[in-house]
């Protein structure tokens, strides 16, 4: 049987046997939460999410009419945000018969997992392209460990100390 999304009920999703189980992912469970109760997502401007590589992402947004200095980037922790506000069009004197083309600023924003950052951000041709890459800290990089033969040697206890 196949179930429409409007057959779903979509808040009915209960995550708290998985709070009893999972340790340390209380952000995801957060996200997971918090995404059945938001409401349906403006679509502008439109845009992509590509994985470039192994370990690095381009969010490409369509931001036609924009320049360099109505866009905003902020790289917070875990999270991107992309704010557009366009300066009032110059007036020539000309009458719009008809607007299709969006006027209006927007506020994008961009759940990072841990350990993203942004690397780099161009605008060419109306397309604002984002690049992102995660940068694991060494301390959280695999490492192997040497395995030495023998018994550790005991500690000795300064009595004296005592």
């Amino acid at each position: 049987m196949l179930l429409n999304h409007e057959d779903m009920d979509m808040s009915a999703h209960d995550f708290a046997p998985l709070y009893r189980s999972a340790i340390g992912f209380d952000r995801v469970m957060n996200l997971l939460q918090d995404s059945l109760h938001q409401a349906p997502a403006d679509n502008y401007p439109p845009y992509n999410i590509e994985k470039t590589g192994e370990q690095t992402y381009r969010i490409t947004l369509a931001v036609a009419g924009f320049t360099l200095d109505d866009i905003a980037i902020t790289a917070r922790p875990n999270q991107l945000i992309v704010v557009g506000k366009r300066q009032a069009p110059a007036k020539d004197g000309a009458q719009v018969l008809h607007q299709g083309i969006a006027q209006r600023g927007f506020d994008r924003r961009f759940e990072l997992a841990d350990h993203i950052e942004v690397t780099g951000a161009t605008l060419e041709n109306g397309l604002l392209a984002i690049d992102l890459k995660r940068e694991l800290p060494e301390a959280m990089k695999p490492r192997t460990i040497q395995i030495t033969s023998g018994m550790p040697s005991p500690k000795v206890i300064d009595q004296k100390a005592a």
